[in-house]
């Protein structure tokens, strides 16, 4: 289930709150009772190790030289 973060514009914590995407938009309020909230933008990172380069000078149609 998503995360999304929220800060309390009347006493500044931040917190996060799991729901279903559609109930992104709704409101959430301050885990110390205050309703006066703002949802945040999040950033996202993604991780990875980049893909192998493609082998050249061998098989298919254009790689192979059949197309000369």
């Amino acid at each position: 289930m998503p995360r999304y973060d929220f800060r309390c514009r009347e006493c500044g914590t931040a917190f996060e709150v799991s729901r279903p995407m559609a109930l992104a938009g709704d409101p959430a309020d301050c885990p110390h009772g205050h309703d006066d909230t703002v949802r945040l933008l999040s950033t996202v990172a993604v991780g990875g190790r980049a893909a192998a380069p493609a082998p050249s000078g061998g098989g298919g149609c254009c790689g192979g030289g059949c197309c000369a």
